[in-house]
């Protein structure tokens, strides 16, 4: 979940009062990863403020590969997608051959994504819920999808670990890193956010932090994809795919992808030994 400045206070006064889905631990509802996405407005352009432009379709396609990649093969696959705002990764999913549903605590977004569903002629059953308490049974799905969302949940513990308890084999999600320029930005945001509530105060993670959470509940990680060491918004302002992977492939080669690099997409899988 992402947006832009502007948007986010159309959506804040647009929303003003409402309250999202029911979540865990009694955390306020009109927190802005709720509200934000109240907006009809919003949801409107929720596609193309995040992936619009060369660099946003190169976002979308690697994402897209290494969902895909990380649960091959996908065919017959029971797929959850957490906050699936439009529906991108789901109806990429669905598309693959995959039975997926999507969950977000928007009605507005979920509206868009049934009618991009429907366009694209993907079979993707949509339903309002909430990341902090899924409404499945253990082990429901073979696996959960969740991204750009953690970063933004009131309770991203809470969060992480439904999607690790419906999951019976394998959790697909992203972080921002602390150990990247997106702290600093970060930092900004949270600073800002106290005079202007539309700014969104996202978070970022140490993935050791991450890997606890994991673990205990009986997940390990099978691989972390490091995306970027430059902050996306540097990329998206230039708006250059040639400049983007001349740029990160420097920083690649020069080993610093591995400790610099975000979001961090992680596959996880469960291990046996704990049970599904």
């Amino acid at each position: 979940m992402n947006g832009a400045r502007g948007a986010g206070r159309e959506a804040r006064d647009a929303g003003r009062g409402t309250r999202g889905a029911e979540g865990a631990g009694g955390a306020e509802r009109d927190h802005y990863s709720y509200s934000v996405y109240a907006d009809p407005a919003m949801a409107e352009r929720f596609e193309r403020l995040r992936f619009g432009g060369p660099i946003g379709r190169l976002l979308a396609e690697t994402q897209a590969r290494q969902i895909l990649d990380g649960l091959s093969p996908i065919a017959g696959r029971r797929v959850l997608d957490v906050g699936t705002g439009t529906g991108r990764a789901a109806i990429a999913l669905a598309r693959a051959g995959a039975v997926v549903t999507g969950i977000d605590a928007s009605r507005e977004m979920l509206a868009v994504a049934e009618r991009r569903a429907r366009e694209e002629g993907a079979s993707v059953t949509f339903t309002r819920g909430d990341a902090h308490r899924l409404d499945f049974a253990d082990g429901s799905f073979d696996a959960v999808v969740c991204l750009r969302v953690l970063m933004h949940t009131p309770d991203w513990r809470a969060s992480l670990r439904e999607l690790c308890r419906v999951a019976a084999w394998r959790v697909v999600f992203d972080y921002p890193s602390l150990f990247s320029a997106a702290a600093i930005e970060a930092a900004v945001r949270r600073v800002t956010h106290r005079f202007d509530p539309a700014v969104e105060a996202y978070r970022v993670f140490a993935p050791a932090s991450v890997s606890r959470v994991l673990d205990a509940a009986g997940f390990r990680v099978l691989a972390a994809h490091r995306q970027f060491v430059l902050p996306i918004a540097i990329h998206k302002r230039l708006d250059s795919v040639r400049f983007t992977n001349a740029v990160e492939g420097l920083f690649r080669s020069a080993r610093l992808m591995r400790l610099f690099g975000s979001p961090i997409t992680v596959i996880a899988e469960r291990d046996r030994r704990h049970g599904a």
